[in-house]
């Protein structure tokens, strides 16, 4: 089993807004970096655990655990000129960005904030707290995912 990392702004895909879908389950598109895209691609199976992160907000921080429930398959949104995260240069017969599915497991009762994150000497290791990381899609040791769900309970 892997453990992930996922950011999302609330403003424009919030945990709240994966709760009120059909089966708490939607497709996790719009992923146009190569290293974050690779780690969905090649590495991110069905089963594995991810945390669900509010960024770019008020108060950044872990707000609940999703599932991957379907592996990575060609984000459909590179290719309609309509969608926010259109790429002409992405060809359906040779596609360049994927997606995953994912579904909620369990939304916290309070945010894990990044602040208080940082202030966690068994995370200093991090990806998250590393000094100019900006992906949207990292992993997580079993070591920080134990840490960071207990300290969500």
């Amino acid at each position: 089993m892997n453990y992930w990392l996922f950011k999302s702004e609330p403003s424009a895909f919030s945990i709240d807004d994966l709760a009120t879908l059909p089966g708490k389950r939607d497709h996790w598109d719009g992923i146009r970096n190569y290293q974050a895209r690779n780690m969905m691609r090649d590495d991110m199976k069905k089963g594995d655990l991810g945390f669900f992160y509010h960024s770019s907000c008020a108060v950044p921080g872990i707000v609940g655990i999703i599932s991957i429930v379907k592996p990575s398959y060609p984000d459909h949104t590179a290719f309609d000129q309509n969608e926010k995260y259109y790429d002409a240069k992405s060809d359906p017969a040779n596609p360049r960005w994927f997606m995953v599915d994912v579904k909620l497991k369990k939304k916290f009762r309070d945010i894990v904030s990044l602040e208080l994150l940082k202030t966690r000497k068994p995370l200093q290791d991090m990806q998250l707290l590393k000094r100019g990381n900006r992906l949207s899609i990292m992993p997580v040791s079993k070591k920080e995912w134990d840490y960071i769900t207990k300290l969500a309970e």
